[in-house]
């Protein structure tokens, strides 16, 4: 039999969710009433959806100063820096100034990382903790984060996953039952954050279980057919290169799937 490469993905990315504002001003209304908020940036035709992002995180933290609030802050900087940055490097020949203008837009955002993360680092909020110690190395705020494990605190999908980020590379059945967990705690019809099935195949690549790594690997494909991570063809050639039976792991991920959608996925022993 020709030897297969295993499907593998990056094990254990850290997981952040943005409130979505489903009340509430839309983004110009929120431009009307709150005109420093919009006016933190300059405009450009890049990042809008980031910069939406880091207008809603304000307004919520305006409305209502918290260490929750703050930490949505945190991560809506975060992408909007990343996106700017990324735009920046872009010439333009005919318009230099929107290189200056983002690179001022970036510089304003990492200015508004460093302001928050320093209000922020004594804080005991689990999501903050979490942040200072994956971006800082914090150990205090590792130590404290940790010992949070089996309290109610850490009782939500993405708090699971920060936590198995941690043990990914100490205990690697540990992970995976966080992982299960993690996906255990969605309500129906929730978002799902889609590392967690690449990093539970990547687990089970490592533990050459072939036919858990299909399942997982087939779960992100029904469930994001956009990612580029893992194509048809990659699981085709996995089934013939590991004589796999299509039909019953086609199955298995589909009623799995169905299970974590509808918020009733029980994780299997492990």
């Amino acid at each position: 039999m020709k030897k297969m490469k295993i499907i593998k993905f990056v094990t254990i990315l850290p997981f952040f969710t943005l409130t979505a504002c489903e009340q509430g001003p839309n983004f110009a209304e929120l431009c009307d009433q709150h005109v420093e908020i919009c006016e933190e940036f300059q405009e450009d035709t890049w990042c809008k959806k980031e910069r939406i992002a880091v207008g809603f995180a304000n307004l919520s933290h305006k409305l209502k100063a918290n260490d929750s609030n703050k930490y949505q802050q945190l991560i809506a900087y975060e992408g909007y820096e990343k996106c700017m940055a990324h735009a920046a490097k872009i010439e333009h020949i005919k318009l230099k100034v929107k290189k200056t203008i983002r690179t001022n837009n970036v510089l304003k955002a990492r200015d508004k990382i460093k302001e928050i993360s320093l209000a922020t680092e004594k804080s005991e909020h689990p999501d903050l903790l979490y942040f200072h110690w994956s971006r800082y190395l914090n150990e205090a705020s590792l130590n404290k984060f940790i010992a949070l494990e089996g309290n109610e605190l850490l009782e939500r999908s993405n708090r699971q996953v920060n936590l198995a980020s941690y043990y990914a590379k100490r205990d690697p059945t540990k992970t995976l039952n966080l992982l299960y967990h993690a996906l255990e705690l969605y309500p129906s019809d929730a978002k799902l954050d889609t590392e967690i099935f690449k990093s539970i195949a990547s687990i089970f690549a490592d533990k050459k279980e072939y036919k858990q790594v299909y399942i997982w690997s087939k779960i992100l494909r029904m469930y994001d057919p956009k990612d580029t991570t893992i194509h048809d063809s990659t699981l085709q050639s996995y089934i013939i290169g590991y004589g796999l039976d299509a039909d019953f792991l086609n199955k298995v991920a589909d009623t799995t799937l169905n299970n974590i959608t509808a918020g009733t996925f029980t994780p299997p022993h492990t």
